[in-house]
């Protein structure tokens, strides 16, 4: 994980400062997805771009503090979170703490200070990904995938994939447009997609029901792929073309 490919979103209401951090982070070779004012705004833009580092203010001003908004955005998605605070009351700190914070920058701050914890922070990311190699990070909400690839989460919509197929401790998800290669088994796919949506007919195929076009005997097709039927999956997805 090299520094100029870290996104860094910048949660702070008081524009100069934040306008400051960019300045100083985009000196130190970070890419700043964003500066926010609000913590509302923050939650939308992590759920849509999913940013691989928080800058957070604590004392946000608006509906939602800092520490409430990084709750509201972990129970979507785990992102390192580093808060900036003026406040540094054990109140405050304690509080902050139930959220897992990676660090805290105590304003004013300078430019050796926030290179050295964000330095630090990046390279403890950069050591988890390595730890966790054999497995892609895979982040799944209500109707999408944000999968990690090139030190960036892309977003893919989970109504446009028609099937994925296992080929051993790879996934490749199929779309009608692109593929993608997951460095994850075919078992962790199934355990993070909707059982609403997708169901496994196969010991190395889970499709995306509402892409039925034909059911055969042993098989059935998508998009022209013809995909075999496991004799231990037929009966659930039977079952479940019943219910649709």
């Amino acid at each position: 994980m090299e520094n100029e490919k870290v996104s860094i979103l910048i949660v702070e209401d008081d524009m100069i400062i934040a306008a400051n951090l960019s300045i100083q982070l985009t000196s130190l070779g970070y890419e700043v997805a964003g500066i926010l004012p609000r913590g509302e705004e923050a939650i939308m833009h992590v759920r849509e771009h999913s940013p691989q580092l928080l800058l957070m203010d604590i004392n946000l001003k608006g509906a939602l503090s800092g520490i409430d908004t990084a709750k509201a955005i972990k129970k979507y998605i785990d992102i390192p979170i580093i808060y900036l605070t003026a406040n540094s009351d054990d109140a405050t700190f304690d509080k902050a703490k139930e959220t897992h914070p990676k660090a805290f920058i105590t304003k004013p701050f300078n430019k050796l200070s926030l290179q050295r914890t964000i330095a630090l922070v990046v390279e403890e990311m950069k050591e988890g990904n390595n730890s966790n190699q054999n497995t892609q990070h895979i982040e799944i909400l209500e109707d999408r995938i944000f999968v990690r690839h090139n030190g960036r989460m892309e977003k893919l919509l989970l109504e446009d994939i028609l099937y994925i197929e296992a080929d051993r401790n790879y996934c490749i998800l199929i779309t009608p447009k692109i593929k993608h290669i997951l460095t994850c088994t075919l078992k962790v796919m199934e355990e993070k997609l909707p059982k609403s949506s997708f169901i496994r007919v196969h010991r190395s195929f889970i499709i995306n029901i509402s892409k039925l076009d034909v059911l055969g005997d042993g098989h059935l097709e998508i998009g022209r792929k013809v995909i075999p039927i496991g004799k231990s999956h037929k009966e659930l997805l039977l079952n479940r073309i019943q219910t649709i």
